[in-house]
C-alpha cells in the first residue's frame, strides 16, 4: 500500500465540524442573495450534488458564487468561537507530522478561519496553506502546493469530504482519500474510487509512513 509524503487536507467537513452551522444559515445566505432556499428535510436529496448540478438545482447563476462564498466566510469569522475539529484529528494530525509527514490545507475557506479552528499549535504543524479556493479551483491549487513543495505527484494524497474533492485531486494528478463524516454520504463518495477510505477518524493513522500495511 503507497505511503504519502505530503498529505494535504480540505477543512470544512473533513477537519473542522462546521457544516451543522453552514446548514442553519444557508437560508439567510439564500434569501439574501436570491437563490433558492433548502428546508431542513432537503438536506439529504442536495447532499451529493456538486459542481453545476448543485448550481443548477439552487437557482444560483455561477457569478454570484464568489459573492455567497465571501459573505460565508464573513459569518463563519463572527461565529468562529463555535467551531471545532472532529474528536481525534488533533492526535492524528500530531501523529502523521511526528512521522515526518508534510502536512497542507487546500480549502475554500479563508485561511484565517482555518487557522483559529485549527489553533495556533496544529496551524503551525502546515507547511503550506491554499485557502479561499474557488468552487472549481482546488485543482490548479493542489497542483501548485505539490511543486512548490518539490513532491512527486505520486506522493501526495488529498483527503476530503466531497465529490468535488475528488475530482480535483485527479485532475492535480494526486490520489484522493475520502472521509465518512463530512458532506457526501460514504456512497457517493466509495463511487468516486478514493485510494483510500476513511470510515473514521483514527483511519488517518494509516497515513503514517511505518504504518502496518
Amino acid at each position: 500500500m503507497p505511503r504519502y509524503r505530503l498529505v494535504i487536507f480540505d477543512s470544512d467537513g473533513t477537519l473542522a465540524d462546521t457544516l451543522p452551522w453552514m446548514r442553519s444559515i444557508f437560508n439567510e445566505l439564500a434569501d439574501a442573495h436570491g437563490f433558492r432556499r433548502v428546508d431542513s428535510g432537503e438536506h439529504e436529496q442536495y447532499r451529493d450534488l456538486h459542481g453545476h448540478e448543485l448550481l443548477k438545482a439552487l437557482g444560483l447563476p455561477l457569478w454570484k458564487l464568489p459573492r455567497v462564498a465571501n459573505a460565508m466566510r464573513a459569518r463563519m469569522t463572527q461565529h468562529i468561537g463555535e467551531f471545532a475539529l472532529f474528536p481525534g484529528i488533533r492526535e492524528a494530525l500530531q501523529g502523521l507530522f511526528a512521522q515526518g509527514v508534510l502536512l497542507s490545507i487546500v480549502s475554500s475557506n479563508s485561511r484565517a478561519n482555518v487557522e483559529r479552528i485549527l489553533g495556533a499549535e496544529l496551524a503551525a504543524l502546515m507547511v503550506r496553506y491554499e485557502c479561499g479556493v474557488s468552487l472549481f479551483g482546488k485543482a490548479a491549487k493542489i497542483r501548485a502546493m505539490v511543486r512548490a513543495l518539490q513532491v512527486a505527484p505520486a506522493e501526495a494524497i488529498y483527503v476530503g469530504d466531497e465529490i468535488r474533492d475528488a475530482e480535483a485531486a485527479r485532475k492535480a494528478g494526486v490520489a484522493f482519500g475520502a472521509v465518512a463524516w463530512g458532506q457526501c454520504s460514504r456512497e457517493a463518495l466509495h463511487a468516486q474510487a478514493p485510494e483510500r477510505f476513511f470510515h473514521e477518524v483514527t483511519d488517518l493513522a494509516a497515513l503514517a509512513p511505518d504504518a502496518s500495511s
